[in-house]
């Protein structure tokens, strides 16, 4: 029996994106994959609400795609600001200390954010040169609102990097109209492909400080000198190469782009916040509280917190035998507090009914008490 995949990706997909991986290879120069190749690098610009900014579609990961920003606009001692609401926060100081950035990081206590006031001061005391932040944090499914980081990245000339790979596609972003400059993101999430492709939109003004660079990119592999060229010859539908784009993928998401852009992002959004909402409130009924406070939870993935005695072993084995995959916690000072569910992309009502169901019957058997059908109840009340 084929188990409903639940986690914070990769998430379920739909078939005929599955359908489009399954497809003869082509060519990564034939005039087919042209086509599609150049379809989705347009589509992007459309899902990340920034047409005038420059798409890259890589094969590698999301952690490729905080890479490929991170090496391609940060020099040696170039000062450098990071909002930090969990572990893929820190991770993006790990990459800025690699390449040399003298960094500082605003770190959030665990399910809260950084307030704008602390941001915005400390801007206007050190002069920085960028600033990153990850607009959800799969790790305690905290979200950030990115607007008013925009806003300060443009009042206070600091390239904004907002890491999106739990949230584009699922979570509001209007990129250029927020002045936000890179936008990155992992395929296997809200976007809808299977695992593979590191994506990111970059702004006019991200790709000319890169234009301005004095040193070479300290990562070959993604140095933009290297893919600028490609992604420009096939936006233009004519052949490039420096390395062998994954074709299958790229097909896959050529028909995800395809299936989100006809659902209209507005819809996208607003389905993402209702699902969000209803699962957090089935975890209530059940007595359970979350890792983040209500005013900064993602719509994407929700984190609850363990009701006190169960085993979190236990609990997700037993989530397991009722045909439902979740994951443990993953940040690593709290990880045995919490688990995390996902709930974007191409998941539905009964989706999410049968989790919820599936959460009931494990917490039982782990000894929690609570009104059985609580939290089923209340989840197919909010998505009916």
């Amino acid at each position: 029996m084929k188990k409903l995949l639940m986690i914070p990706g990769p998430i379920e997909f739909d078939e005929k994106v599955l359908a489009a991986m399954s497809e003869p290879t082509l060519s990564h120069v034939s005039p087919e994959f042209i086509d599609i190749f150049g379809e989705a690098l347009e589509m992007m610009k459309k899902v990340w609400m920034c047409p005038e900014g420059q798409p890259f579609i890589m094969a590698g990961t999301g952690t490729l795609a905080m890479d490929m920003a991170a090496s391609n606009l940060v020099e040696r001692n170039d000062r450098v600001l990071v909002v930090s609401t969990g572990y893929f926060g820190d991770r993006y100081a790990d990459m800025f200390d690699r390449y040399g950035a003298d960094y500082r990081i605003l770190r959030a206590e665990h399910g809260r954010t950084v307030d704008i006031e602390t941001i915005e001061k400390e801007l206007r005391t050190r002069k920085y040169k960028l600033l990153s932040f990850t607009h959800v944090d799969t790790s305690t499914a905290v979200k950030v609102e990115p607007e008013p980081i925009g806003e300060l990245g443009q009042k206070y000339n600091v390239i904004t990097i907002l890491d999106g790979v739990c949230s584009v596609a699922g979570e509001e972003i209007r990129q250029q109209e927020w002045g936000i400059d890179v936008v990155l993101t992992a395929s296997q999430k809200a976007i809808g492909v299977p695992p593979g492709l590191a994506l990111l939109v970059a702004s006019g003004r991200a790709m000319e400080k890169f234009r301005k660079r004095k040193s070479p990119v300290g990562n070959y592999y993604a140095d933009w000198t290297n893919w600028l060229p490609v992604m420009q010859a096939y936006e233009n539908r004519k052949p490039a190469y420096f390395g062998t784009p994954a074709v299958n993928l790229v097909a896959a998401l050529n028909i995800s782009l395809q299936q989100i852009l006809k659902e209209g992002l507005e819809n996208r959004f607003v389905r993402h916040k209702r699902t969000g909402q209803a699962f957090r409130s089935a975890m209530n009924e059940l007595g359970l509280k979350h890792i983040p406070d209500e005013g900064c939870a993602a719509n994407t993935l929700s984190a609850p917190r363990y009701p006190q005695g169960v085993s979190p072993a236990a609990f997700l084995g037993e989530a397991g035998k009722e045909g439902v995959v979740i994951a443990g916690g993953l940040h690593p000072e709290i990880r045995n507090e919490y688990f995390r569910v996902g709930h974007m992309g191409k998941v539905s009502a009964e989706d999410v009914i049968t989790t919820v169901a599936a959460i009931e019957k494990a917490l039982g058997k782990c000894g929690h008490r609570f009104d059985a059908g609580a939290g089923v109840d209340r989840v197919r009340q909010l998505l009916a």
